[in-house]
This record gives C-alpha cells, structure tokens and sequence, in this order.
C-alpha cells in the first residue's frame, strides 16, 4: 500500500505523541513492504545555521533528510504561530499530496486539519482521521479558537472515512456527541528493562531519590498543581520537573514561582536526549502526570514502560490506563498525600510500578497498534468507508 501520514511535525519523533505514532507505525510498516509518506515541518534555521531543537535532524543549514527509517519524508513550510502552525503546514501537505502524490490512502493526524479532507477526497484518496483529545477544552485557546476546533470536530466526523480514537473516553465522547463510531487504536508504550542510570549523576541524581513530572507547560497538564502538592508534602526527596512551553505567558510565570519558593523543585526546562528522559521516567520513586483533556497520553506510557509508580489527574482518560495500579488526585492535598504515601513504603511503591508495566507490555505493544493501522488501511483502500454515514450535527450540546 502507498500511505501517507499527514498532520504532524514529521519524524524524527522529537515532540510529541503524535510524532512518536508516526514513528513507530510507520517504520514497521514500512518495514513490511509499505510506501510510507511523511509529512514533516521543514526544519527553521537559527542563529549560525542551527535548527531548533523541536525541528527535525538536519545538517546545520536547515536541510533535512528525504528518507528516514524506510519512510519517505517531504518537508513543507510552517507559519510559526500558535494559530496557524499546524494548519498552514496540512494546507501545504494536502495540496501536494493532491498535485504530486500518488498515495492510496491517507492517515490525517489531529482533527483541527478535518477542513482539508475534502482536498483528499477530490484526490480520490481515502482518510483516516486520527481525532486525538478533547483540544477546544485547552485553556490556551480563546473562544474563536475553541468554536474552531469543535467545528473541525463535526468536519470530522462528516468528511472522514473512519476516525481513530487512542482511547475508550474518546471514543465513547464521539459516540455521544455525534452518534459517531471510531477505531479505537491505542498508543505502543516502550519498555525499558533494566535500563543505565549514568546520566543521572549529571543532573545529580540517584536512582529512586527523586519524583518526576514530564509535561508541557499548559494550564490543562497541571504542572502548577503538581508542584502544589508537592509543597504541600514532607517529601524529602526532590521534585524533578521537565519541560517548557512552546508559546510561553502568565501559566509559565506562575510556575516559575512557585518553584521559586523551595529548592527542592528543581525546573530543569526540555530534555532532549531521549536516553537521559528514559533514564529519568525509569529511576523516579513515582511519575507525577497532571494531563485531563488528551486521549491515551504518551508520556504517561512512557512512565509505566519505565517501571515507574504513577499518581495520576482523576480524568477517565489516566484511570483506563493506570486502573487499580495508578494513585490519583484532584487537588494538591489529594496529591501531598500520594507523595507522602510513597516516600513512606518505596518497597510497595516499586512493586506498583512493576505492576504497571506488565500492564504496558501486555495492553500497549507497539506492533499491535501498526497491525490496527494496517488493517485500518487495507479496508479504506478496499471501500469500507463510513462516510456519508453521519451528518456531523451534535446529538447534544454543551
């Protein structure tokens, strides 16, 4: 089959879940024989010719691959802004595809891109769209921006000829508000086995002697809750907290702040050598994930790959993967008190994080997410299209 994966910043996986997914499905059906098609975001050079750390490899002038992995990569412009970056870039990739490609099928990651299926429909070519999260619920968006992305919702569910959903809530949430069905496609979590721990000790760690948040710095990750709760324990061990924000404002302020205020916080901004995060995710006491309005949330398999306890946002989407095994909180006493409970049995603390990651060699593997997208392929190629069969219109309202 010739695919194409349409709608992400492209590979190699440096940002996100999406790009991850691209990654992994596509090399292991290329691997199987497939013509797989990259979209990616043409990398910005920097100062002196460098590219941005969120942008793909390059050779120091901006220039990046056209293979990757067996993968066919085609890189296209992005206007960078908040707005526009990821639509003007799927404008771009959908016209081409439409003038040049040859592909016979096409998987559009994100359903904010839904308003460009009609592009691949004139094309001929069928599309699978992969609706992620809940995004008009993120407090980054306006109300313009919100009543966007609840439109390409409904776009969507009209235009498409299968939606992918990477959890049971997504998916049940498409059912209820469009009488929409999906294919419910989880994400792989990697596993680590008895993984190095020598680049700790660069950030003067030791094994087990700290706890981990991994997120984005957005209002909807609780990464300020995260570190309320933790103020509000008596851990001694410190709170290591990764990440950043693309579009930065008040919400990085205020966790600029609230870090400020107790040297046991340590804010250690992007990790981007990917040995040194696994590292950290593997040899936390416990994984701190504050995520509420994504669907089956990467980082958070990545934990329970690690091996590592986690105490979870109470969203449905956090208790479908973690069940019996997760800690949960709502507020930062519900989570002082996870904390504290941790520090005080690590024996039992280790045990649920091995527990956990049964759970993700069993339930998240890899291989069987590209056979879903596989066969997902095969049956669009071969007229098992729902378009048309749903009219886009909400059954309710909010």
């Amino acid at each position: 089959m010739r695919i194409a994966l349409v709608g992400t910043r492209g590979v190699p996986a440096k940002y996100g879940g999406f790009e991850t997914a691209v990654e992994e499905v596509g090399k292991r059906l290329a691997a199987r024989g497939h013509v797989v098609t990259v979209y990616c975001r043409r990398p910005r050079p920097a100062k002196k010719g460098a590219s941005h750390p969120l942008d793909l490899a390059d050779d120091g002038a901006g220039n990046a691959p056209d293979r990757y992995l067996d993968m066919d990569l085609i890189h296209l412009p992005a206007a960078r802004m908040k707005a526009l970056e990821t639509l003007s870039h799927t404008a771009l990739a959908s016209t081409h595809m439409a003038l040049k490609g040859r592909q016979e099928v096409a998987v559009v990651f994100n359903a904010a891109n839904a308003p460009f299926l009609p592009i691949f429909r004139l094309r001929g070519v069928p599309t699978a769209t992969h609706v992620d999260g809940l995004e008009w619920q993120r407090a980054k968006w306006g109300g313009t921006g919100r009543r966007y992305y609840r439109a390409a919702e409904a776009f969507a569910v009209r235009w498409s000829d299968a939606l992918i959903a990477d959890a049971q809530g997504i998916a049940d949430y498409y059912r209820k508000e469009f009488g929409a069905s999906t294919d419910l496609i989880r994400y792989g979590a990697p596993i680590l086995v008895d993984p190095a721990s020598d680049k700790l000790a660069e950030l003067d760690l030791e094994p087990g002697g700290y706890h981990l948040v991994v997120a984005r710095f957005e209002p909807e990750n609780h990464v300020d809750l995260a570190i309320e709760g933790y103020l509000r324990s008596s851990a001694r061990r410190p709170l290591i907290v990764v990440g950043s924000a693309p579009y930065a404002g008040e919400y990085i302020q205020r966790i600029n702040e609230l870090a400020a205020g107790d040297d046991r916080v340590r804010l250690l901004g992007a990790v981007w050598d990917q040995e040194q995060l696994d590292q950290l995710y593997a040899h936390a006491l416990t994984y701190i994930h504050g995520h509420s309005v994504g669907g089956t949330n990467p980082s958070l398999l990545r934990a329970i790959g690690a091996a590592t306890a986690t105490t979870a946002f109470d969203v449905t989407f956090n208790r479908e993967v973690l069940g019996a095994d997760g800690r949960y909180f709502a507020d930062a006493a519900a989570l002082a008190e996870a904390i504290d409970g941790a520090e005080a049995d690590p024996t039992e603390t280790a045990a649920r994080g091995v527990r956990l990651q049964r759970v993700a060699s069993t339930k998240y593997r890899w291989d069987d997410v590209a056979d879903a997208y596989e066969a997902l392929c095969r049956r669009l190629i071969a007229g098992g299209s729902q378009h048309g069969a749903v009219s886009g219109r909400r059954t309710r309202t909010k």
